[in-house]
This record gives C-alpha cells, sequence and structure tokens, in this order.
C-alpha cells in the first residue's frame, strides 16, 4: 500500500507508517496543482493531511481509496467528493483535545491578567505595577462553553480545577448527558451531578448559545465547523454578553460573526482571545492582517492550538492506527463519510450451508428482481458446516421470491424482515 504524506509529519508516524509496511511518499509541501500532479504521478492508495485541501480534482487525478486529515475535522477535505467516488475519509478526534484545552486557558489567564502588555512594556523598559495589579481573577466566575464534545470537556475539567462555574451547549441536535459532565478532580471523585451537591449547583445546561453569553462570564467556543454551526456566535449571541467579558475561539472561523465581534470590542470593550482567523495564509509564514489584531483587549495566536509535541505524537499514532487497519482489515477507524442511517427498507436473512456458490446465487436472484443491496454479512456457526447471510434491500421482494432462493445449491431457509 503507498501511502503519500503532503504535509508536516512526525517522523514517528513516518517509520510507523513504513514498519505497517506501506511505501511511504514524504513530499510536506504539497498543494493545488502540485498535490493533484503527485496523486496521478504516485497513485498513492492513501493520502495523509494536515490542513492542506484537498479537492475534487485531486481525487479524479489518482487511484485513492483513502483520506486521512492528521488532525480534529475534515472541513478542507471534499468529503461530498469522496462518498461519490467511494473513497473514505478519516481524521483523528480527541488527539489535539489537551493542547487545544491548555490554550484556551493561556488565553484566559494571558486576558485577565494581561501577561503579554505586562511584558511588552518592561521590553520597552517600563514598569507600571499600579496599572497591571488590576485584574479580576477567574475563581468563582461563570465560564461558558459552546461545543461539549472532547475539546470542551477538557476545558470544562481544567475550569472546575481553578473553582469556576459552568454554563454549558452543545451542537445542534445534540444532547448535553449531565453523567458525561467531567468532574473527575481528585476532591470530586465521589460526587455526581445529580445529588444537590455543590458540583451539581456549578454546572449549568442551557438550550441556546445566546443563553450561555448572557449568563457566562467568559464565552470559550468548541464547535466543530459545518452548515449548521456556521456563525452561530452571531450578533444576537455578542450582543447578550456583559460588558467587559471575555470571548475565546479556538476552534474555526466559520462559527463566530468577527465583524460584531470587532464592534463589540469597540462598544461593550468586551477582551478576545483568538487563535484562529478569517483568511488565514496557507503557508506556515506570510503578512497577515485582521480588522480585529491590534485592537485593546484583543490577543491573538497563530491558530496552534494543536501544536504542541504531545498532540502531533498522538495525532501521527493515530494516523498509523488508521492506515494500518486499512491495510490489515480494509476497516476505517473513524470514518467520517458512511451513511448514518441505511436507506434499507428490508432485511433478507439466508441460513445456508458453508459452500462455494450461495452469495453467487443470492446476488444473481436480487439483480433479476431489480432488487438493490446496501448492505450485506455472512456469519459462520462454530465449526464452519452452515452460516445466516443478512442482505438489507431496498425494497420487498415479490411473491414467490424465497421459494426460488431456496432452489439454490445450500440454501435451508429464507426469510425477510421488515426494517421500518
Amino acid at each position: 500500500m503507498k501511502v503519500l504524506v503532503a504535509d508536516k509529519f512526525e517522523k514517528s508516524g513516518l517509520e510507523g507508517l513504513k514498519a505497517a509496511g506501506c511505501e511511504v511518499v514524504f513530499e510536506p509541501d504539497l498543494k493545488d496543482a502540485a498535490l493533484t500532479e503527485a496523486l496521478a504521478r504516485t497513485g498513492a492508495d492513501v493520502l495523509v493531511v494536515r490542513s492542506t485541501q484537498v479537492t475534487e480534482a485531486m481525487m479524479d487525478a489518482g487511484r485513492l481509496a483513502l483520506i486521512v486529515r492528521a488532525g480534529a475535522g475534515y472541513n478542507t477535505i471534499d468529503v461530498k467528493a469522496a462518498c461519490k467516488r467511494g473513497i473514505y475519509v478519516s481524521n483523528c478526534p480527541g488527539k489535539n483535545s489537551l493542547a487545544v484545552a491548555e490554550l484556551t486557558f493561556g488565553l484566559i489567564l494571558a486576558l485577565d491578567r494581561r501577561i503579554p502588555d505586562n511584558v511588552a512594556d518592561l521590553q520597552r523598559g517600563k514598569w507600571n505595577k499600579k496599572e497591571y495589579s488590576k485584574a479580576k481573577g477567574i475563581h468563582g466566575a461563570t465560564l461558558g462553553i459552546l461545543g461539549f464534545g472532547r475539546i470542551g470537556q477538557e476545558v470544562a475539567r481544567r475550569a472546575m480545577g481553578f473553582g469556576m462555574n459552568l454554563v454549558i451547549w452543545s451542537e445542534l441536535g445534540v444532547r448535553v448527558d449531565r453523567d458525561a459532565i467531567p468532574v473527575d478532580m481528585p476532591l470530586m471523585l465521589q460526587v455526581r451531578p445529580g445529588s444537590g451537591s455543590l458540583i451539581e449547583q456549578r454546572i449549568t445546561v442551557v438550550q441556546t448559545p445566546a443563553e450561555v453569553a448572557e449568563r457566562c462570564d467568559i464565552l470559550s467556543i468548541h464547535l466543530a465547523a459545518g452548515p449548521l454551526t456556521r456563525n452561530v456566535v452571531g450578533a444576537e449571541v455578542i450582543e447578550k454578553l456583559k460588558p467587559g467579558a471575555m470571548l475565546i475561539n479556538t476552534a474555526r472561523p466559520d462559527v463566530l460573526d468577527y465583524k460584531a465581534l470587532a464592534k463589540a470590542v469597540k462598544e461593550k470593550g468586551i477582551r478576545v482571545g483568538l487563535d484562529v482567523f478569517p483568511g488565514e495564509p496557507a503557508s506556515g509564514a506570510a503578512d497577515f492582517a485582521h480588522e480585529l489584531v491590534g485592537l485593546p483587549g484583543v490577543y491573538g495566536t497563530h491558530h496552534i492550538g494543536a501544536s504542541t509535541d504531545q498532540a502531533q505524537e498522538a495525532i501521527a499514532a493515530e494516523t498509523v492506527r488508521i492506515v494500518k487497519t486499512f491495510k490489515e482489515t480494509g476497516a476505517v477507524p473513524n470514518v467520517v463519510n458512511l451513511a448514518k442511517k441505511s436507506a434499507a427498507k428490508h432485511s433478507l436473512i439466508v441460513r445456508h450451508g458453508d459452500q462455494p456458490g450461495v452469495a453467487a446465487c443470492i446476488f444473481s436472484k436480487l439483480a433479476a428482481a431489480g432488487i438493490n443491496a446496501h448492505e450485506t454479512e455472512n456469519i459462520i456457526f462454530d465449526g464452519g458446516g452452515a452460516a445466516i447471510a443478512r442482505v438489507n434491500i431496498d425494497k420487498q421482494p415479490p411473491a414467490g421470491f424465497a421459494e426460488s432462493l431456496k432452489g439454490c445449491p445450500g440454501i435451508m431457509d429464507v426469510s425477510v424482515v421488515d426494517l421500518a
């Protein structure tokens, strides 16, 4: 199996892919036309990328079977085009969670204590203890978390350790299970939500982002990018923030209205920590300007949330696991583009002898009846003498179909189950 790694990637990951028996082509600076050409030239089965865009034209250029996003999210990959071509898309969810949560709190603490301004003044030879002694502190403050996946949960753990209260909302259509709320700090191990404890009083789950903004002192965004989350944190949500509140975005720029945020910074003194920006440079080093950068009370970092050695090693190891599993079994861990729900209406269940020709006869008769098979599995009984085939199909077989199948060699019994 040939693997093209078209982005920066850890040495341990490259060595792991080779140890798994893969032929590895490492060209970390590929993008656009150069990546399209490389896919055609190498005939790679697997493409590994980080932030590089993967387009429909790239998929048509080669013979890809799997695209791995070495990181969380997959918005840089044309998933719809991959679905049409039967190309698996996988990612490495949760492997950067600790790194992003750490940066989130780095930005919160930096804003509260104005650490960058402290440092800059000292470097200019200016001492101003009176000014920089002004800070609220975050103990007892309410942290609003938008998005309660792996990263949101790691942020919640750290917030509880800082003695903060939590207000939580997750993505549209995603229910927050209170029993999953991480309250596993050492002094809290014996206490569970629902007990009426102090922890219970410190955690609130609400129904809308606006409710979170209205209740919190610090709003931290941890939402995946997608049609349902685009500009979820818009003007109506930002307007609910208290004057002087903080807003942190270490997720994706698509989920936040940056123009509305700039207005709130100027008019309400909202303090902001951003790791992501609209129109970020595609290269690692470039000139960059944005309306928010340079406004008072706004700190920005260079989209480095996942960029710790620990996170990158974990992502590399997960990428190796995905590719190795695919190579050895054909299964893809963390696959993101399989149908969530089958369109099959009925299940054809066939008990048969474990012998050649049975499956061929079943599918031949399905084709003759104009019936499409959506999924199939064949389970062998202990000893190998008999098996059960389950074929999920798109329509009710015609009268007499089951009896006609019994004419196939080795078939013992046939039944049809309605899946509706």
